[in-house]
C-alpha cells in the first residue's frame, strides 16, 4: 500500500513537472523560441534603409530582411517589435525581446554587457567629394581643406585631426549641398549612408575619395550568459550560410546599392 502510494505520488510529480515545463518554457533561450515557434526581434522601424515602413506601411529594410532570413534558418517566425533606440536594449534586458536587428555596431562598452553574433555588416568612414575633385584621395589630403560636418561629431573631429577646417552644418543632405556648390571640399560620413543616398539619387555628382581601413562591425546583440549561448551559435550558423549562398550580398545591394556584408 505504501509502495503504491509512493509510485502514485512520483507519477503525479512527474506530470506536474512536465506541465510546468510547458507552461513556464524551461530550457535555454533557443529551446523556448523553437517551442513557441517565434523569435521576437526589436527594431526601430524608422531608420531607412535599415528598418522602415514602405508606402504600403509594411515594415521593410536591410535588417528586417536579414532577420527574416535568420528566423527561417532557425525554423521559426520572425515577430518584430518596433521601439525607440533606447528601448531596444532596455527590452533585451527585461526579456521582452529575444534579439535586435537595427544596425547595431559592436562597441567596447556594449560588449561588456551583451554578446554579439558574427558581423553581417561592415561600416567604414568615407571622405565624400564632388566627382570631379581629384585633389583628395586620402585622409592626409584633408590638410588645409574645408570639410563640413555637424559640430562635435566624430566625423568633424576626425577631419580636424587630419588638419581640415570644419564648416558646421546640421544634416548629411546639407553637407552634400555645400560640397556640391563648392563651399566645402569634402564631408565625412558612414559609407553606408552615402551608398543609401546614391541609391536614391543615382545622378548626384559625388564620389567616395577614401575609406577608413578599419570598419565598424554590425551584429546581432544577445543577453550575456549560458541561456543565450545556443541561440547565438544558431544565429552565427545562419549568418554564415546566408553569406555563403549570397543572400546577404543580395539584400545589401537592394537596399544600399553596395555590398556591405563582406569586408
Amino acid at each position: 500500500m505504501k509502495k503504491s502510494f509512493f509510485v502514485l505520488a512520483l507519477m503525479t510529480s512527474l506530470v506536474f513537472l512536465s506541465c510546468s515545463k510547458k507552461k513556464t518554457g524551461l530550457g535555454d533561450q533557443l529551446s523556448r523560441i523553437k517551442e513557441s515557434g517565434e523569435i521576437v526581434i526589436a527594431t526601430e522601424g524608422d531608420w531607412a534603409p535599415w528598418t522602415f515602413h514602405n508606402e504600403k506601411d509594411e515594415l521593410v529594410g536591410f535588417d528586417v530582411e536579414v532577420a527574416k532570413k535568420i528566423a527561417d534558418k532557425l525554423g521559426v517566425k520572425a515577430v518584430f517589435a518596433e521601439t525607440a533606440w533606447d528601448g531596444i536594449f532596455a527590452g533585451l534586458d527585461a526579456n521582452r525581446y529575444d534579439i535586435a536587428a537595427n544596425g547595431v555596431e559592436i562597441t567596447e562598452e556594449r560588449s561588456q554587457k551583451y554578446d554579439f553574433s558574427s558581423p553581417y555588416g561592415y561600416i567604414h568612414t568615407a571622405i565624400i567629394v564632388k566627382n570631379d575633385n581629384d585633389t583628395i584621395s586620402s585622409f592626409e589630403d584633408l590638410k588645409g581643406k574645408i570639410s563640413t560636418n555637424s559640430l562635435g561629431s566624430t566625423y568633424a573631429i576626425l577631419a580636424e585631426s587630419y588638419g581640415a577646417n570644419n564648416v558646421t552644418i546640421d544634416s548629411f543632405d546639407q553637407t552634400l549641398e555645400l560640397v556640391k556648390h563648392g563651399r566645402a571640399d569634402a564631408t565625412l560620413n558612414a559609407d553606408v549612408s552615402f551608398y543609401d543616398y546614391m541609391n536614391v539619387h543615382p545622378d548626384a555628382p559625388f564620389k567616395v575619395a577614401a575609406l577608413t581601413e578599419d570598419a565598424s562591425l554590425v551584429a546581432i546583440p544577445f543577453r550575456k550568459g549560458a541561456d543565450s549561448a545556443s541561440l547565438m551559435n544558431a544565429v552565427n550558423k545562419a549568418i554564415d550560410e546566408l553569406r555563403s549562398d549570397g543572400s546577404l550580398s543580395e539584400i545589401s545591394m537592394r537596399y544600399f546599392g553596395k555590398d556591405i556584408c563582406n569586408k
